[in-house]
């Protein structure tokens, strides 16, 4: 099996959500010396930008991306391993999470899925998380994004206290800080500080890549 066809399965994996295709198609491209990132970002990720296309255009819903996202990651747990120190070292840090006093996080995995599939080393800290233990990790991982969400209009507070533990650290000029869900709104992340209000975790990342974060 050439290279082409081999990055061509593992992002129809992706696409089609087919987990046992995705660990095939990944061990055949270290077998066949794919260069694990190249089979990562030519194939994993691939799949999963086109996944997140088709979700942003309603061709693809919740229940396909997070089967997509499954998939995607069943292949990445063969291929991260294999990654070199120098490019896993190089690779940018993101931190997500959901606020104290939210447990909804269907949004904030739907966003660790496309940070990961667009390169990102995503540090999943989790629901229900303080805004200082968010701030201490962004900090002690040298996060180049902070990505937080809630679903709940009395957890927003928790949002704020994020971007001002930041600014109180002296961190907050080194990272990103994206802003999600239901009750947040664009006047509301200018209001606290943040840097985006993401409409959804296609815009998340379109935002990033726009300010060449990505």
């Amino acid at each position: 099996m050439s290279k082409e066809d081999i990055l061509n399965k593992l992002a129809d994996a992706v696409l089609r959500g087919r987990m046992a295709d995705a660990k095939a198609g990944a061990q055949e491209a270290l077998d066949n010396g794919v260069p694990a990132l190249e089979a990562i970002n030519e194939g994993l990720v691939k799949g999963m930008g086109i996944v997140g296309d088709n979700y942003a255009a309603h061709k693809m819903f919740l229940p396909q991306v997070l089967m997509s996202a499954h998939t995607m990651y069943a292949g990445l747990d063969i291929l991260l391993p294999a990654i070199p120190k120098a490019d896993a070292a190089a690779m940018k840090k993101a931190i997500v999470a959901v606020v104290e006093g939210d447990v909804h996080d269907i949004g904030k995995n739907i966003v660790k899925t496309m940070l990961t599939a667009s390169g990102f080393e995503t540090i999943d800290l989790g629901k229900d998380i303080p805004p200082a233990d968010i701030c201490a990790n962004a900090e002690k991982e040298g996060a180049a994004v902070v990505a937080i969400s809630t679903l709940m209009t009395p957890t927003m507070e928790g949002m704020k206290a994020v971007v001002e533990g930041l600014k109180e650290s002296g961190y907050r000029s080194s990272v990103k800080v994206c802003i999600g869900g239901p009750p947040t709104s664009p006047a509301f992340a200018e209001e606290i500080g943040a840097d985006h209000r993401d409409i959804n975790a296609q815009d998340c990342v379109n935002w990033l890549k726009e300010q060449k974060v990505i």
